[in-house]
């Protein structure tokens, strides 16, 4: 997994390019990335799987807040991303989301 963000100031925004590899995803036909800035919805934002087998997406989310997301994977298996700034816990028992931080501290 991987996440790389930019941050524009100038734009009020943080551009996250979310990645998975093949290894995670081999036989998958699809990925969401799911979480807070989208209502945890799977479908606004399916992930693009690249020639390299990867599927990735890029967002441009508001500074200055941090945002929970889960990948969801041919709409049955969750994924948190270990890449993630941060974990938070979740209702369920050994279930975390992932943080992202779109903020410089």
């Amino acid at each position: 997994m991987s996440i790389k963000k930019t941050f524009f100031p100038e734009k009020g925004v943080c551009r996250v390019i979310f990645s998975l590899p093949d290894s995670l995803v081999d036989h998958v036909k699809k990925v969401a990335i799911v979480g807070d800035f989208n209502d945890w919805h799977p479908e606004k934002h399916p992930m693009k799987k690249i020639g390299n087998g990867k599927f990735t997406f890029t967002l441009e989310l508001p500074l200055g807040k941090d945002y929970q997301f889960r990948y969801l994977i041919d709409s049955y298996r969750w994924e948190s991303d270990k890449d993630a700034d941060a974990l938070a816990p979740t209702p369920y028992e050994d279930v975390y989301n992932s943080v992202i931080r779109c903020s410089r501290l």
